[in-house]
């Protein structure tokens, strides 16, 4: 049954997103540009909504108090495809950093290049590196939050953290706050699979990191706070009714923090 549910949902995601892109495309180009965010916004929600009709799978986020004014740096967990879309709708006006092939996809691309996400050479660090901060620059001035998975591709729950040094440097020359996420996501929308498991996945917007922190100690708050948090939610949903089947390296990390505890 998960399987064909699973089948069911992936098919109506990509056959919406598609006659999203093409019904809507011409409401989202005209106008400014900070009103076109309705369009994502409502393609998210419901996608998010199918997910939950079609599969069961719900979500809950908590920590909208500890979002701060203005232009800042968000920082999510990256465990799946979900988290790429999901936090659409709960910013004001977010920007992602991401690879500049994508706004090369006729439609998908256009809706990119309309609300000025920053695309990136990964073919040449010294370009990519002068792209993110022309263009973060620029985003924090107009006040946007800046989306940036600090490492930088999707990780399986429970992994052992890999954060690159990119988000430090982006935060050492903005010196404005990041906004860690904590998440299990990759636990109900696995990595490279077509499943789609039943549940509640549960975010967590952690508190900011102040600017002006040393590499270490930003790096050190960084991965406590988030890696903390997900290991808590890890738990959370092993324990909980129903879990989801855990893969191998999640199954080892609750075996490493119930070892630990006693």
């Amino acid at each position: 049954m998960t399987a064909l549910r699973s089948a069911l949902y992936n098919f109506v995601f990509y056959f919406s997103t598609l006659i999203y892109m093409i019904v809507l495309l011409p409401f989202f180009s005209i106008g400014k540009r900070i009103n076109a965010w309705w369009v994502p916004r409502f393609w998210a929600r419901s996608n998010m909504w199918f997910l939950k009709i079609i599969c069961g799978t719900k979500h809950e986020v908590s920590g909208f108090e500890n979002m701060p004014e203005g232009g800042y740096i968000l920082a999510p967990k990256h465990q799946s495809a979900w988290d790429t879309f999901a936090f659409v709708p709960w910013w004001p006006d977010p920007v992602y950093i991401l690879k500049r092939e994508l706004k090369w996809i006729p439609l998908f691309g256009w809706f990119l290049v309309r609300m000025k996400m920053i695309g990136i050479d990964r073919g040449s660090r010294e370009t990519a590196v002068k792209s993110i901060n022309k263009g973060a620059t620029e985003a924090i001035k107009d006040g946007r939050q800046i989306v940036i998975y600090p490492e930088g591709t999707r990780r399986p729950p429970g992994a052992k953290p890999a954060y690159k040094a990119g988000i430090y440097h982006l935060y050492e020359n903005l010196k404005v706050p990041v906004v860690p996420i904590a998440h299990v996501a990759g636990l109900f929308w696995p990595r490279r699979k077509f499943l789609r498991y039943p549940g509640t996945i549960k975010v967590e917007i952690l508190k900011p990191i102040p600017p002006g922190l040393s590499r270490a100690e930003f790096m050190d708050a960084l991965i406590s706070s988030t890696e903390g948090a997900c290991d808590r939610l890890l738990l959370e949903v092993y324990e909980g009714p129903n879990p989801p089947p855990f893969p191998p390296v999640a199954q080892a990390r609750i075996d490493e923090l119930k070892k630990n505890a006693v």
